[in-house]
């Protein structure tokens, strides 16, 4: 089927993704060339790895999880791959923000630092607790077969509006990230004046904030929706069939037993007559 403004599209999804890669290489320079690189050692080194891990899978590749149904080669594939990997993609963005959590965590506790007292913390971690929550009743109601199909047409505008939801929620919660580490560390030049550093972690947030308006724009637009498949229209009809056989055959059933009753009571009535006529023939010999 072919999709209604393809190449507006398309072209929304090249800067998309464009913009997302860039927001990963921008992380990585910035931990790398001015935040002193990357380690695991309870020091600043191990700190880094949270904004990377953040932006590479709760930020990039929970995008990526959102537009794949808009994606229009592959919509003759079957619905079931389809889910697989939407839930493959979010559950690599939930790994990467509980390991971006951990280097953030075991960092502060070998420094002797307070933990969550800043709204960026607050939030943040609410955003992994809730995103892991909803990976797991998605996987529950959308991917196993047992549940009911009642209860997938209830849950689904929530899992749209919560995924949408939380993903503009992870976003504000990097920029406030961002924000909060240039202001708290002591940099030379400091970030009120315009340093380099700062200058380059504000066009960093522009990027995520430009790649969070193109996925919603993408995702939000009905003509590029994925097409209904005649799953449940079959099954309907096929329900409706079954339902009409089912009555066929207990019309059927009900009519033969009710003939079988008639010729067995006309059976009984013809051997009384019978049974009668003999007795009578008897008598009259006698």
């Amino acid at each position: 089927m072919a999709m209604d403004g393809y190449k507006g599209f398309l072209g929304l999804l090249v800067s998309a993704l464009l913009v997302g890669f860039l927001s990963v290489i921008f992380t990585l320079i910035w931990v790398l060339h001015y935040r002193e690189g990357l380690g695991w050692d309870g020091t600043a080194l191990q700190f880094n790895w949270h904004p990377v891990l953040t932006v590479t899978g709760f930020v990039f590749i929970q995008g990526l999880a959102i537009i794949v149904y808009r994606l229009p080669w592959t919509w003759k594939c079957s619905k079931l791959l389809m889910k697989s990997i939407h839930a493959g993609l979010n559950a690599v963005a939930a790994i990467l923000a509980i390991i971006s959590l951990v280097a953030v965590f075991e960092n502060r506790r070998a420094r002797n630092l307070t933990n969550m007292y800043t709204l960026h913390s607050w939030i943040g971690l609410t955003a992994v607790v809730l995103y892991v929550l909803q990976l797991v009743l998605g996987f529950c109601i959308f991917l196993l077969p047992w549940a009911p199909l009642s209860l997938r047409a209830v849950a689904m505008p929530i899992h749209v509006y919560s995924g949408l939801f939380l993903f503009g929620t992870v976003i504000a919660t990097v920029l406030m990230g961002v924000t909060e580490k240039l202001t708290s560390s002591s940099t030379t030049p400091p970030y009120s004046s315009f340093s380099p550093e700062g200058i380059f972690a504000n066009t960093l947030g522009l990027l995520i904030v430009l790649y969070g308006a193109l996925i919603f724009w993408i995702v939000t637009r009905p003509q590029w929706k994925r097409p209904k498949e005649p799953d449940s229209s079959i099954l309907q009809s096929n329900g409706g069939a079954a339902e009409g056989i089912e009555g066929t055959v207990t019309m059927s059933l009900g009519s033969n037993k009710d003939k079988s009753d008639a010729e067995l009571n006309n059976e009984v009535a013809a051997r009384k007559r019978n049974f009668g006529l003999d007795e009578a023939g008897q008598r009259s010999t006698m």
